[in-house]
């Protein structure tokens, strides 16, 4: 029976032991000599944080990625995972276990494996400790906790043992063992424990919020769905995947209302920003805290999809979705100036913990500026139709205006939002992280060709060679220079203080995405993507009545599709944007909801608005790969990091008096 004895009654029966021979008349044992264990010795304590990104209440979710990062890559990680979860995504299952609500607003308290905790102003945090070495077997180990704060906590166990415990956030804890084993002398080992909790917040537009990327994509169904186009008429319908579970009407003329169509949609981290666990932001704090043990990493996700520096930055902008509950929608209308929210939640912490600091901003915006989608919507929108609306409408801009916007509004925006995050980071914006961003029109070096391949999810779709062209040499030779500038304070770009204005700018994934621009294709690519995307842009059945029960040419169901798996683009076209997320704009205002949810406007929204021509999974993962080592010279960490110990623990042992 005694081997069954758990590690902390063992623990309760020394400390009870202990107690009884310092009572009075009791007889006092013989002092064992102890000895400071020589550094040949090999014994050391080491020490790591659990569950140390603190955005996930559940430790299980960070040692999937742990694990997975352990000697990878970011990008690596993310195949792994993304094989591992059969292409359905490793955020599906976490996205409901976040200290951050979908709504955005952060839990306080958070309650963390069953503790609950201050998300932005940490009080104490879990650790494990082990003693590591040479250990002689059947040793016992005697451990004191000092953190100043009240009498040492100890406890007695054998030394193969892991100990747990919540350590004092704020100052030292001393620990201390004794190793006894036979008639030896007693060996002693120290070490310090100070947990540093990094405090970093993710700002910027779509592809600093992971657009195109749902945390639970959409389900499909095997069955067709039926848009109108804007010629009318039975001419102007086509059919295309349903989503798995609808039961409304399919036909275009059995008209069915969006409270039914959106009980099936896609699930974000943020819906109204289109907010995502796999943006570069995320994995790059997630990273951070896989990589150092010896970190927390608290961690503000607020970028927005469709955000500009004006308006999204520093004021309001439009709700791309509504939360989705089990009694109906919640839509927000307009999102918080992410500035705004960044100072409000900087206040809060500072209220509770004067001391407490922003370490690390997390940035990448300017593209809303210049009209972006503008630009792609130029590229992609063929049919003379709907090109003539769009113009009328603002949808397609050109590129003299997106030049002319680069030109003078942009700078005169990086100006403005370098005095306004000069403040919250103590005068030093080399902590601010500017990641630019990838081409997404590149592939093998070379600009994409255009053409209908991956953007036929729409019949007005076909990416123009010429206008194609153009935009990328533009993207190429002008927009990202620029952005380099403003972030650097460099090539003509004025800056009030040329050295501390510099932003800390990343670019070194732009070598990587030119080889895996939306147009990529290779033999390793998905099954589906092989049988089912044509190149030739034509992966759509055009008969409506074939195409309402098997909306695909290739004869295999659209159930199939798996937009996780590892393939050579990194970019999302259209076709991907509507597989894997299938987004109508719910926060629009009600006047601008069309009734029918089979509308040509929507449609065209269904293949764009969930994230056509923004980096997927992959691509995030490579531009975090990119992000990592400059976050960590940032914070003054060595890049490779002290070695992570991430093998299956046993039940937690508690020191006595200790919560967990």
């Amino acid at each position: 029976m005694l081997s069954r004895f758990s590690a902390f009654s063992r623990a309760a029966l020394v400390l009870g032991l202990a107690g009884a021979a310092a009572s009075p008349g009791a007889a006092q044992p013989v002092a064992t000599p102890v000895q400071a264990a020589s550094p040949g010795s090999g014994l050391q304590i080491q020490w790591e944080v659990r569950n140390r990104f603190r955005l996930f209440r559940e430790e299980r979710d960070f040692l999937l990625h742990a694990e997975a990062l352990r000697s990878a890559t970011v990008l690596a990680s993310e195949q792994a995972l993304g094989v591992q979860s059969d292409g359905r995504g490793w955020a599906r299952n976490v996205v409901g276990r976040l200290c951050i609500d979908p709504t955005g607003r952060v839990n306080e308290p958070c309650t963390r494996d069953n503790v609950k905790e201050s998300y932005l102003t940490p009080t104490e945090h879990p650790v494990t400790v082990r003693l590591t070495g040479a250990i002689p077997v059947g040793a016992t180990c005697a451990w004191s906790f000092d953190d100043g704060e009240g009498p040492p906590r100890s406890s007695t166990l054998d030394c193969a043992e892991p100990i747990n415990l919540r350590v004092h956030y704020g100052g030292p804890t001393q620990v201390a063992v004794e190793v006894s084993s036979g008639a030896d002398p007693a060996l002693r080992v120290t070490e310090t424990i100070e947990v540093r909790d990094i405090f970093i917040a993710g700002l910027g537009d779509s592809i600093a919020s992971g657009e195109g990327n749902p945390d639970k994509p959409i389900a499909l169904s095997d069955e067709g769905f039926c848009f109108r186009s804007y010629l009318g008429g039975v001419q102007g319908q086509y059919y295309r995947p349903s989503r798995a579970g609808y039961k409304g009407g399919r036909a275009c003329e059995a008209p069915e209302t969006l409270q039914v169509w959106q009980r099936q949609s896609a699930q974000w981290l943020n819906p109204a920003c289109h907010r995502s666990l796999y943006s570069y932001q995320t994995r790059t704090a997630l990273a951070l805290a896989a990589r150092f043990p010896h970190l927390a990493v608290t961690y503000l996700p607020l970028a927005c999809t469709g955000a500009t520096i004006s308006e999204g930055l520093f004021g309001s902008q439009r709700a791309r979705e509504c939360v989705i509950t089990k009694s109906g929608a919640k839509c927000e209308g307009n999102v918080n100036a992410q500035l705004a929210e960044l100072r409000e939640a900087l206040s809060a912490a500072k209220r509770r913990q004067p001391n407490r600091t922003l370490d690390l901003v997390l940035l990448s915006v300017g593209a809303n500026d210049i009209n972006f989608s503008g630009m792609v919507a130029d590229v992609i929108v063929d049919n003379a139709t709907e090109r003539t609306l769009f113009k009328r409408s603002g949808v397609i801009a050109s590129l003299d205006d997106s030049r002319a916007a680069l030109q003078r509004e942009l700078p005169q925006g990086f100006a403005r939002l370098r005095e306004a995050l000069k403040p919250l980071l103590g005068g030093d914006l080399s902590r601010v992280v500017y990641t630019a961003y990838g081409n997404p029109a590149l592939a093998g070096g070379a600009p994409c060709p255009g053409g209908p391949a991956g953007f036929d999810i729409h019949p007005a779709f076909n990416a123009d060679p010429a206008r194609l062209a153009r935009v990328v040499d533009f993207v190429q030779s002008e927009f990202l220079p620029q952005l380099k500038n403003l972030a650097q304070c460099s090539g003509g770009v004025l800056c009030r203080d040329p050295v501390a204005d510099r932003m800390t700018f990343v670019d070194r994934h732009q070598s990587a995405f030119a080889q895996h621009g939306f147009c990529a294709r290779s033999a390793n690519d998905p099954e589906f993507d092989r049988q089912c995307f044509s190149p030739r842009g034509d992966s759509f059945d055009p008969d409506i009545v074939s195409a309402a029960s098997q909306p695909m040419a290739c004869g295999i169901g659209a159930s199939n599709y798996r937009p996780y798996l590892p393939r050579a683009r990194w970019v999302r076209d259209a076709n991907d944007s509507y597989f894997s997320a299938m987004t109508y704009p719910q926060g629009l205002p009600s006047s601008q909801q069309p009734t029918d949810i089979h509308d040509a406007t929507w449609g065209v929204l269904s293949a764009v608005y969930g994230g056509a021509v923004h980096p997927s999974a992959e691509g995030h993962a490579a531009m975090a790969d990119a992000a990592l080592p400059a976050a960590a010279s940032v914070l003054g960490l060595q890049s490779g990091g002290p070695e992570v110990v991430q093998e299956p623990l046993p039940p937690p042992t508690m020191v006595p008096g200790s919560a967990n």
